[in-house]
Parts: structure tokens; sequence; C-alpha cells
């Protein structure tokens, strides 16, 4: 190559030798072009369009959210000093105990606006893990309850959390500072203010939401989600069926440039062969909610080699995802206040944006908000139609005289978003003539008259091995 060069130079000069190399480089090999697929058409031409039900109207304004309420109660938290789990439950000025404290006076003072709608329950346990030592350590944690106004729907519960614990560089000293002003003050402050939101618009007669909306601020979580599933397992206590479990951990700090950016949510896909799990299901309700200029989805169960609070719900089966800020910075999480060769470490309050979070709490509540006005999701979705030119859709559903009917959707199995093939009135079986079970997956969710539409159930399809080589008889 580089006798070519030199025989290039000589014969034309080094200057035109450099525009050749600059034009060979920056041209490079031409790439196919582009062309329109050229598969069959599924449907054939001349399906009829589909006619939508709006979304449901009244939907929360982000000038609603009480950024200065958040401000204060992630101020409060972060002056007791540290709030790790194994840390003082009686000191009323540091340790957990003392943000516990914080949280409950929070969430009482709202419960008194709401009219006696929120109810507040502090739930003490204990619990152990190799995070708290040989013995069980005592937890708390602290649920607002808005009562569903549906009694067919109201043990269905709709949970947001964040978790108030903190830690430092050593999740075992109790006597370091750990601010935890992000991780998790803030998702503790979006829980809270959804709480406010919510419970107003139900006292107001704003909203009526037919299933129960939980706002819990859990303990434990960095000592091994302790109180997630202490939380999970009081919710069967209860008698309840979860819904949909929103777990915001890590959602204040939105520092790149060209802010606000949109919020990621994790979602896990479960172990279903070609079929979306619930919680995958919950995330694209999300967003479709929200809208994708402020939801990422991210089709991860949690952040690489990371955990939260969803996780103990994602692994029993459940709708349940992670809201996380953009991009973290690990300096300010999980550290011992410090400067060292120049950086600043330490989880603090100056490193927070409450333009970010004040979003993140606003679409944390819509999502609440629409599908706890919305019907139950349809049930036994089953994808047939094997072998043949159709596919066939069947679900079951309840009597609901509020649901207005049902949404079949369909999607390329490479395309992350549902899309509304047709719109029937009664549960049974939807033919989808000409649409191929192959290329194809599927799903419906149910409709209710005001709009509000519940998560999407997938068709699961009955998986047959193909035949193999008979085995001897011995």
């Amino acid at each position: 190559m580089r006798n070519f060069w030199s025989t290039i130079r000589g014969l034309v000069g080094s200057a035109a030798a450099a525009a050749l190399f600059s034009l060979v480089v920056v041209a490079g090999p031409a790439l196919p072009q582009q062309r329109a697929p050229r598969d069959p058409a599924e449907p054939r031409p001349g399906k009829s369009q589909v006619k939508n039900l709006p979304s449901p109207g009244g939907a929360i304004a982000r000038q609603s959210i009480d950024e200065k309420s958040m401000r204060a109660l992630i101020h409060n938290l972060v002056s007791c000093g540290t709030r790790l789990t194994l840390s003082s439950w009686t000191d009323p000025k540091r340790g957990i105990g003392c943000g516990r404290d914080f949280v409950a006076a929070r969430l009482n003072d709202i419960a008194k606006d709401s009219g006696g709608k929120l109810q507040i329950v502090v739930d003490k346990f204990e619990s152990k893990s190799e995070r708290t030592g040989p013995n069980p350590v005592h937890l708390e944690n602290v649920y607002a309850i808005l009562p569903g106004s549906d009694p067919a729907l109201a043990k269905t519960v709709l949970i947001v959390v964040g978790d108030m614990d903190s830690r430092p560089s050593n999740v075992m000293d109790p006597e370091a500072d750990a601010p935890g002003a992000d991780d998790d003050g803030s998702g503790t402050a979006v829980s809270v203010e959804c709480a406010r939101l919510l419970s107003k618009a139900a006292a107001s007669g704003r909203a009526k939401f037919r299933a129960t909306l939980l706002f819990g601020v859990l303990s434990g979580e960095e000592q091994g989600l302790l109180g997630a599933y202490r939380l999970l397992e009081w919710t069967k206590e209860q008698g309840y069926t979860v819904g949909a479990m929103l777990d915001n951990d890590i959602v204040g700090a939105d520092p790149a440039p060209g802010g606000p950016h949109r919020v990621r949510v994790f979602s896990g896909n479960g172990e279903i062969e070609d079929c979306d799990s619930p919680a995958r299901e919950l995330a694209r309700a999300i967003e479709e909610i929200d809208g994708p200029n402020a939801i990422r989805m991210i089709f991860r169960q949690d952040r690489y080699g990371r955990g939260g609070d969803h996780f103990p719900f994602y692994k029993a089966g459940l709708p349940a995802v992670r809201f996380t800020e953009p991009l973290e910075n690990y300096n300010h999480q999980h550290q011992t206040p410090r400067t060292e060769n120049g950086i600043e470490y330490g989880d603090l309050e100056k490193y927070l944006n409450y333009t970010f979070m004040g979003n993140v709490a606003r679409d944390n509540a819509e999502v609440l908000r629409q599908l706890g006005m919305a019907p139950a999701p349809p049930t036994s979705a089953r994808l047939r139609g094997a072998v043949t030119p159709d596919a066939k859709v069947s679900w079951d559903a309840q009597e609901d005289t509020e649901r207005a009917g049902f949404e079949v959707l369909w999607r390329e199995t490479t395309d992350p978003r549902w899309h509304v093939y047709e719109v029937v009135t009664e549960p049974g079986e939807a033919v989808l003539k000409g649409v191929s079970t192959d290329n194809h997956f599927f799903a419906v969710r149910a409709v209710g008259k005001n709009g509000a539409r519940s998560i999407a159930a997938p068709a699961e399809t009955e998986r047959r091995a193909p035949p193999g080589p008979s085995k001897s008889s011995p």
C-alpha cells in the first residue's frame, strides 16, 4: 500500500494524492440502496380503520407537582445523618427512625387533606440477610392506602414505592454518614407526591379509582430488598392481587447537558416462551400513557449487576418495573461523603434536579390514575391457528358494566410496541383473517367506557416440540 501511494504522489503530486485518499476514505464502499419491504400484506388490503376510544380526560398537569414539598421532605431525610437499616429506629434526630418519622408525618398531613380517604399503616416486622448479621433485625415500612371504589376491583392493588433507607461505603456501618438524597430520598419523595396528587383527585371527585392504590415507603432495600419482600407478603396477607408495581429508585438527578431527559423504565421478559412477562406489558402501558418522549423503555430486569424493590414482585410473576434516572453517577451512590484526589463523593442534595424529579412524579401518578380507573385485564388469552391462514385470539373476562369492550393487539415479533388490530365488545374469540400466527405476537386488553385501558394480556401459544427420534425400548 505504501508503494501504491508513493507512485500516485509521484505522478500527480502530494496535494492530488491527498485529495484522492480523502475521497476513498470518506466515500468508502458503496452501500446497497435501501428498499421498501416486499412482504405479503397482512391482513389483505381493505381492512377497515379502527376507531379507538380516547384516553380518559383529566390528566395530571405538570404544574400541579409540588416540587417545594418534595424538596422539603428530602432535606428532612438527609438531616437524619444516616438512614441505614442497622441504625437507630428510636433516635428522633439520627438514624432510620428519624427518616420514618418524617415520612409518616408528611403522609399523615396528606391524609388529613384527603377527607379521610387515605389510610396510613406502619408495618413493623423482622427480617435478616447477609447484610444484617446472624439475627433478625427490626424494620418498618410505611404504606398510604387509597381504597378502591369498585367492590369487584378493590382487592386489586396498584403500588408505587420508594425506599427510605440509605447506606455509606460500608453497608454494615450504622455510624457513618449516609445522606441518601438521590438513593433513595428521590424515590421516597415521588411516592409521597403521588399519594398527595391522587388522594386529592379522589377527594375532589375528579377521579374515581376502581382499584386500590398503595403508596409505599420501604426499609431494608440496601440490606437485601427486605422491605419489598415484606410488602409482597403483606399484600398476600391482606388478600390483594397486585395489578402493577412501580419502583422508583434513584430518580432525582439528570446532570447531562440537554436535559430534562427521559426516565428509564426497566422490565424483565420473564420465562414464558414466545410471550411477554406481565412486567414487560406494564412497561408498554407506562410508555403509552406517558408517551415515548417521557419514557425510555429498557428491556432488562434491572441495571446490570444491580437490584431494586421491584425484583421480588417480578420473580413472583407480577407486573413490576423500575424507574431510574437517565445516567447514574456512581460517585454519588453508596459512598460515605468525602473528597479524595479532588473528587467529591457522597449522595448530596446539591446534585438533585427537581425539574426532572417532578417529571418522574407526574409520570408515575398519571400511570396510576389511568390504571386505577381501568377495567380488569382479560384472562386466559390464547392464540390458535397454527398451519392455517388466520390467527385466532381468544380470552375470558368477568362481567363489567363499566367496560366498553376489548382491543385486540398485534405487533411484529421485532416491534417493541403494540398496535390495535380491532375493537370488539364481548369476550370470546377474534379471528384475524389473513394474519399469520408465525409473523406476529398478539394480546388483548380491556377498555373502560371512560377510555382507561388495562395492561395487555399476551396471547399464549400451546408449544409443542417437533417430533424427534423414538427411544428404543430397554
